[in-house]
């Protein structure tokens, strides 16, 4: 790989790497914009298949964290910790010690938390040697599992796009895929039988899919084929890139509103989209309640304001639908020029010497 390259492609401002001899630990930490503040992002751990792989899951990542914290209105940057390792198997006390230690030695550039493949008690050790980490369990003063609330984004999108698509936000009698069945994918399977949606779901592990269709009485589906099953909304709650050049023209869904980063292959799959009438529910927009609620205990949290928050996801989503319509433009460009006209208009404002060490 070509890094300083992929750098200047993405937009980004530093990549850091992080070797500690005593643990083995082997993390990269990328920072790709911090106009709006510091870069907020979650610490992933993966067995990449190469430094290549893992580098490239950071950048992307990284990227897409900016995106996330700017459609939110957040004053954040976009960044993103990788750990090369086995979940399963590679995890230490000393491991998140030592990359608490490398988060340290950033000075509050870069806060980060949970993500696949890590969960708030991991980051119990690493708050021993770092104050820049977000959802922590409550009892270490933290705000919890955040895949509540990013379910609940989900289903704002959901929600957004049925009243946009049919005129209604009703999830009654509606369809519903869900492939994976995470943390994430479970509660919205359970938000959305709740509300009386008929919901079939996929996922790789057999025995995820047998606890949750017994839970909640679902269909299940094969996870090679779950793209070409006709419904009214397809919800991606695992993996990204899940919409691509192979299977664009397969899907058989009427909206696409799902907790996957990176849903789209690449941009011009959002046109695809569009042209096929697939209405699109912008990733870094569905899935950014998880951030609003780690960002919110950076001011205090308050569950209320950070539920607030994403419940707002509704009427954001609605306005985009609206614009895409009246611009002609895919969701998904239409999202990206938003941000970047509000990273124009902060970097202008900070232009401005206030005196102060904050900026």
């Amino acid at each position: 790989m070509d890094i300083f390259e992929a750098m200047r492609r993405r937009g980004h401002e530093q990549l850091i790497f992080n070797f500690d001899k005593a643990t083995g630990l082997r993390a990269i930490i990328a920072i790709h914009d911090t106009t709006l503040g510091p870069a907020l992002g979650g610490c992933r751990m993966w067995p990449y298949s190469s430094e290549d792989a893992a580098i490239e899951d950071a950048l992307r990542l990284s990227e897409g964290m900016t995106y996330k914290s700017a459609a939110a209105g957040l004053d954040h940057g976009g960044g993103k910790a990788v750990i090369i390792g086995n979940p399963a198997t590679d995890k230490t006390e000393a491991l998140f010690r030592a990359f608490g230690r490398f988060l340290e030695t950033l000075n509050g550039r870069f806060v980060s938390g949970e993500d696949m493949g890590t969960q708030g008690e991991d980051f119990v050790h690493a708050h021993r040697e770092t104050h820049y980490l977000v959802g922590l369990p409550e009892a270490y003063g933290g705000s919890g599992d955040t895949g509540e609330l990013t379910a609940l984004g989900v289903m704002q999108a959901i929600r957004a796009g049925l009243r946009h698509k049919f005129g209604q936000d009703s999830l009654e009698g509606r369809r519903i895929v869900v492939q994976g069945l995470g943390k994430v994918g479970r509660r919205v399977v359970a938000r959305a039988v709740g509300a009386g949606a008929e919901v079939l779901v996929a996922d790789i592990d057999p025995q995820a899919v047998g606890t949750v269709t017994a839970e909640f009485g679902v269909e299940p589906l094969d996870p090679w084929s779950v793209d070409e099953t006709a419904c009214d909304v397809f919800a991606p709650c695992a993996l990204g890139q899940v919409i691509n050049p192979e299977n664009v023209e397969r899907l058989r869904c009427a909206i696409v509103a799902g907790s996957a980063n990176n849903q789209l292959a690449d941009e011009s799959m959002g046109d695809r989209l569009r042209e096929r009438q697939i209405l699109y529910a912008p990733d870094f927009i569905t899935n950014a309640g998880g951030l609003l609620q780690v960002a919110d205990e950076l001011e205090g949290f308050s569950p209320d304001r950070a539920r607030h928050r994403v419940e707002g996801i509704y009427d954001f989503l609605l306005t985009l639908f609206r614009e895409s319509d009246a611009r002609g433009l895919a969701t998904n460009r239409l999202a990206l020029t938003l941000v970047e006209e509000r990273l124009e208009l902060y970097q202008s404002i900070h232009r401005i010497y206030t005196g102060s060490s904050s900026r």
